[in-house]
């Protein structure tokens, strides 16, 4: 058995800020199903939502997240996480990370645009913020004498009270599969932080890296947590469309930069949809495109920015500009064929402003919580903020508190399992819940697909749970295990929704209740 003062299950943005905010005091642990950098915040192109410019201020990016996140945000958390926008930026400069830079502008830094944004405040590195953020940050965490990290580990669930019989409703540390030796070790610790991102993998076409599929949402609500609102998946409204490239995600900013929608005939259409056109919010752009594809039977549209000079494009979208190359298509030639993915999971684990779960010694941060910052629609580029802010308010709370004693901890028993004779029932299941979800839970919903959705979950989840009873785990199975769950949550957190909200649109329910309400489950 390994013992830390903290365990963070991610290695994304909001596990790397925790990390590094509690190393100088507290003996951590950080475990990533791959490497350290494979994850959803490397991925993140457009940028870091924050104000920063004289010409804008708190409550204009206040009103802007309000304003997409259709009335659902919850108002004191918007306002917490935008009034330390400026600090969490500092912080990230201060470390060394190299966001592009405008030598004419009072910041000294280039800030750009997105969709649903009153004003220019989206700081970046290029178009490739993410990459940029995490490699800098991990780089800090590797050389630090208190944090180990542990790669190839994959959460199994978490350790709680009532796994181990005691009273109380509280977290204890991991079961953690050790993909390298094939082998469960368990790390026991006061506090554990879930910052293991979103469920992006639940469906067959999605911008997110492999790595997403729900672990901590999941792991939560059977440690006890409820969850909320997790009907409002983000389809982000471009993603590359060609056979050769895997869910290649084109950036917000080249819709904030000029990028025009257009049909295959060079028509534009987002006008007719909405009067902020392309710079509308992803919800309403997504859809646009998904009504313009069935409705004249195409495979995609394009996202065309051709008419800037090609060195503007060139310049400002290096890395989208080299892939397009690659695969013949010269985006300062050319407009961009693209399709709506699932991209991003506005719900999650309810916890408070400190990241504080229902689980005493547990935490959530980054997109597996929900703290209602993101409502029923997440406003472009504040998700790597809000990383940023919980993170460190969740690890000034743990600095707060006194380490909880530790119970003694049993190792984990498979003793009466055997190896699997036929791995091909977890790739079976993993494609037919992926396709179900795409086809019965996507971007326009009816009752009838959503119940169609539930009884294919429920009959793969007898499956998949009489599976996991009877065979050795593995990381396919825990991830299928885990995606199951998160699917469940998502369809039946859909179901109890009877109106058209942000994300979430329903043929059955088209129009929005005047009052906006969270959907809440809880597992009691």
């Amino acid at each position: 058995m390994l013992n830390f003062d903290v365990l963070i299950i991610g290695s994304g943005l909001a596990g790397m800020t925790l990390a590094l905010h509690l190393a100088e005091q507290r003996k951590v642990c950080v475990i990533t199903k791959r490497d350290l950098l494979e994850g959803s915040s490397s991925y993140a192109q457009g940028g870091i939502a924050a104000v920063l410019d004289t010409g804008d201020s708190i409550e204009h990016h206040i009103a802007d997240t309000l304003i997409a996140g259709a009335g659902l945000c919850n108002e004191a958390s918007s306002r917490f996480i935008v009034e330390h926008s400026k600090e969490a930026i500092d912080w990230l400069i201060e470390l060394g990370v190299p966001f592009t830079r405008d030598e004419a502008h009072q910041t000294g830094y280039h800030l750009t645009r997105e969709g649903g944004h009153s004003h220019r405040r989206i700081i970046h590195a290029a178009d490739a913020t993410g990459a940029a953020v995490t490699s800098t940050l991990g780089q800090k965490l590797r050389a630090h004498p208190n944090i180990t990290l542990l790669e190839e580990h994959i959460a199994v669930d978490l350790i709680t009270s009532a796994k181990l019989g005691r009273e109380g409703k509280r977290c204890f540390g991991a079961y953690v599969l050790d993909k390298v030796n094939d082998q469960v070790i368990t790390i026991a610790a006061p506090h554990t932080i879930v910052a293991s991102g979103g469920t992006g993998k639940v469906y067959l076409y999605t911008t997110n890296p492999d790595t997403a599929t729900g672990d901590g949402i999941a792991m939560g609500w059977r440690a006890g947590c409820r969850v909320a609102n997790m009907e409002f998946i983000q389809f982000h409204p471009t993603c590359l469309y060609h056979p050769h490239s895997k869910s290649f995600l084109i950036s917000e900013a080249v819709r904030g930069e000029g990028g025009i929608l257009k049909l295959p005939d060079g028509t534009r259409f987002m006008p007719e949809h909405d009067e902020r056109a392309e710079l509308a919010p992803r919800d309403i752009v997504a859809r646009a495109i998904d009504f313009e594809m069935k409705k004249h039977g195409l495979d995609c549209v394009y996202l065309d920015i051709s008419y800037k000079p090609a060195a503007f494009v060139r310049e400002h979208f290096p890395n989208i500009y080299a892939h397009c190359l690659e695969l013949g298509i010269d985006i300062t030639q050319q407009g961009i064929p693209v399709v709506p993915a699932a991209h991003y999971t506005c719900g999650g684990l309810i916890t408070d402003l400190d990241g504080q779960t229902d689980v005493e010694g547990l935490f959530a941060v980054g997109e597996a919580a929900c703290t209602g910052l993101h409502g029923a629609n997440r406003l472009a580029s504040n998700s790597l903020l809000e990383c940023m802010v919980i993170g460190k308010a969740a690890s000034a709370r743990i600095l707060q508190q006194a380490d909880a004693e530790l119970p003694a901890i049993p190792d984990w028993d498979d003793s009466q399992v055997t190896d699997p004779d036929e791995e091909v029932v977890i790739s079976h299941n993993w494609d037919e819940l992926r396709r179900a979800m795409w086809d019965y839970v996507g971007i326009v919903r009816t009752n009838k697909r959503l119940k169609r959705a539930l009884h294919r979950i429920e009959l793969l989840k007898l499956e998949i749970d009489e599976y996991y009873s009877h065979f050795h785990v593995s990381n396919d199975l825990i991830e299928l295990r885990n995606l199951v769950l998160s699917a469940e949550l998502i369809v039946r957190s859909a179901l109890a929704r009877k109106e058209s909200r942000g994300l979430h649109y329903s043929r059955d329910y088209p129009d929005t209740q005047p009052v906006a309400t969270e959907t809440i489950l809880s597992p009691d």
